[in-house]
């Protein structure tokens, strides 16, 4: 590849009236672990869908590993894409096998249709839900989890094809802290794995940010505030003008807090 593994330049998104991307130029490299913060309506989950392969720009350029939206097949695409997202989970029927969905991610669809599973299909999804403290549930029905084992299994099956770049839409969304924090944990060794794919992870809350993340995207309604190392977007200025408050910005041993003024 050419050293992006993403790179968006002028992109924007309408639906009607409504602008929900404003010329947001972007580039995300192999080694990148980049979090996307804003408040609700950002834009956020919009850029993700985009970088996703599940929605086009109403103008400007997308690449993906090396291909342009709009004259690439994106069912070829989406497989090397690992997206967790709540607009996945909701298709996910409730009699779906745990083991089964993550393995699925496999042949680039959602669910097990007619395909028979081998022993190194099972032996990888299983590997994959003890890594995210879920083996326990291989055998589960999916409309039977919590909120915290659904975000845990999705981001399983996010991984399941050894994607070459992983979109995360806020993971730790409805976790209570001992979950948020095991999460985070969890997330922070992925992102110092060297062999880890690219990393978009979406969230509301900088105290969500693992460890081993490097850059930051900041939003509001649509537009980038901010954009590069987190040092230098993790400012109390910039976070203020991105969240409409005066906010004071500390960070302790490598995790970010922030608090109105």
């Amino acid at each position: 590849m050419n050293g992006h593994v993403l790179r968006m330049d002028g992109v924007g998104v309408r639906r009607g009236s409504a602008e929900l991307l404003r010329d947001v130029d972007w580039a995300v490299e192999a080694e990148d672990r980049w979090v996307i913060v804003g408040p609700n309506g950002a834009g956020k989950t919009t850029l993700l869908r985009i970088a996703a392969a599940q929605l086009f720009p109403t103008r400007g350029t997308v690449e993906i590993l090396d291909e342009r939206l709009g004259a690439v097949d994106v069912f070829e695409l989406r497989p090397l894409i690992g997206f967790a997202s709540a607009a996945v989970i909701n298709q996910v029927p409730d009699s779906e096998k745990v083991a089964d969905l993550v393995i699925s991610a496999s042949y680039g669809f959602l669910g097990r249709w007619r395909e028979e599973y081998g022993a190194p299909d099972h032996d990888r999804a299983r590997a994959l839900l003890a890594q995210w403290g879920a083996a326990h549930l291989a055998e589960r029905r999916f409309g039977t989890l919590s909120e915290g084992e659904r975000k845990r299994v999705q981001i399983a099956r996010s991984v399941m094809a050894d994607p070459e770049l992983l979109l995360l839409d806020e993971p730790a969304a409805g976790l209570d802290l001992g979950g948020r924090e095991d999460l985070v944990g969890r997330l922070s060794a992925l992102a110092t794995d060297a062999d880890s794919p690219a990393l978009v992870l979406v969230t509301h809350h900088v105290e969500e940010i693992p460890p081993g993340f490097t850059h930051g995207l900041l939003m509001r309604e649509g537009r980038v505030i901010g954009a590069g190392p987190l040092e230098r977007v993790m400012t109390a200025d910039l976070l203020s003008e991105t969240f409409g408050l005066p906010l004071k910005v500390e960070r302790d041993d490598d995790r970010w807090y922030a608090r109105a003024v």
